[in-house]
């Protein structure tokens, strides 16, 4: 900061020079009575010729007369200009308000200029001390930017980690606003919604949660908020598959992966004890699909309605270094509530094998039997084809 003020100072002085300069270098006028003596003087040279003029007869003598009358008065109000409090402060009004200059200057920069962001500006070139810190920094970042998106967000992130939800609600309301409702916004203030009225789930909230799926029907926050409530609500079929869906988006690396399967085998235990139904289903490679995959390959087994939309009814999510495997389908495992493995006539089995774990296209693909979703018999099914 004393950089730039030392910065401001010099400017201000070679602004001042430049204004003072030429007043310094101008020639005084002569003192009041000097000024008067010449005029007298000049005005009687003038006069002495007239008088020659008029002796010759170039001038008449009414000629003579106009000329020394007006002569006198140019005389008369050079003097009384000379006199005048104006004419002896001619000088010092340029130089006074250039005096002025510097500190009417540096009170404008004051009141209305950036001081205040400059200042911010250093502070935020240090590092953090703590959280605490962190949010106060942000804050004054939000207080001198009001419309800055990236500023509102990571404040409202901070006060969700302060368990501060009505604050955080508060600036994703304005983030969204300033985005034009951005899905992935619309997930963030629903859930800071939702945890500043005590976990009490609501139209309103349902709508933002639709708004953002059908903008990203994959955006993350919305479908683990989505969760959060169903097992809240005891639906516990309807809290696995949203968490499912989530989880069939995660690397198998993400730490947040095993967490998240953990309230998955809560919620299907629970439901389980409700008596969902289900499908047993045995999955095996054929020998050449073996040699061609790696063990880290991702497996979606999945369950899709014979004639019905093309999403699955039920889908699960594994490796390949965990085949064979054993597993069961049921309604837990729905990628979307309203779509449940129970509400379909017949269903068909598939399996696909993705390296880049993305569910609807991989490298191999299994076609198992059309079965009812009540089928008790163990289906088997064999991942052996190419995926076209």
């Amino acid at each position: 900061m004393m950089l730039l003020w030392g910065a401001l100072a010099a400017m201000a002085l070679l602004a001042m020079g430049f204004v003072l300069l030429p007043l310094l270098q101008a020639p005084r006028p002569l003192p009041a009575p000097a000024r008067e003596a010449q005029n007298v003087a000049l005005y009687r040279e003038q006069l002495a010729q007239w008088q020659a003029e008029a002796a010759e007869g170039s001038v008449n003598p009414q000629g003579l007369e106009a000329a020394k009358v007006e002569a006198a008065r140019a005389l008369l109000a050079d003097s009384a200009a000379v006199d005048s409090p104006a004419g002896r402060a001619d000088r010092r009004l340029p130089v006074v308000l250039a005096l002025l200059m510097p500190l009417v200057a540096a009170g404008l920069y004051a009141g209305v200029g950036a001081g205040a962001k400059v200042a911010l500006s250093e502070r935020l070139a240090t590092p953090p001390t703590s959280a605490a810190d962190m949010r106060e920094r942000l804050e004054a970042v939000v207080r001198a930017q009001p419309d800055g998106v990236e500023a509102l967000y990571y404040l409202a992130r901070a006060y969700m980690a302060e368990n501060r939800p009505a604050d955080a609600a508060a600036l994703f309301e304005r983030a969204v606003a300033l985005t034009g409702r951005s899905p992935e916004l619309l997930g963030q203030w629903a859930q800071a919604r939702y945890f500043a009225a005590n976990k009490q789930w609501s139209p309103a909230l349902q709508a933002l949660a639709d708004e953002a799926l059908r903008a990203n029907p994959n955006e993350a926050t919305t479908l683990g908020l989505l969760g959060i409530a169903a097992f809240e609500s005891q639906r516990y079929a309807d809290a696995a598959g949203w968490w499912a869906r989530l989880q069939a988006q995660m690397a198998p690396n993400d730490p947040a992966r095993l967490a998240l399967q953990g309230g998955i085998d809560r919620a299907r235990e629970r439901a389980g004890v409700s008596g969902a139904p289900g499908l047993r289903v045995r999955v095996s490679l054929a020998p050449a699909v073996a040699r061609a995959v790696q063990p880290t390959d991702t497996v979606f087994v999945f369950a899709r309605a014979l004639n019905g939309p093309p999403l699955p009814l039920a889908v699960k999510r594994l490796t390949v270094a965990q085949l064979p495997a054993t597993l069961t389908l049921s309604d837990a495992d729905a990628m979307q509530p309203s779509l449940k493995l129970s509400s379909a006539t017949q269903v068909q089995l598939g399996a696909r094998i993705s390296r880049q774990g993305q569910p609807t296209q991989g490298e191999w693909l299994g076609r198992g039997a059309t079965v009812a979703p009540r089928e008790e018999a163990l289906q088997f099914l064999i991942i052996d084809s190419p995926d076209p």
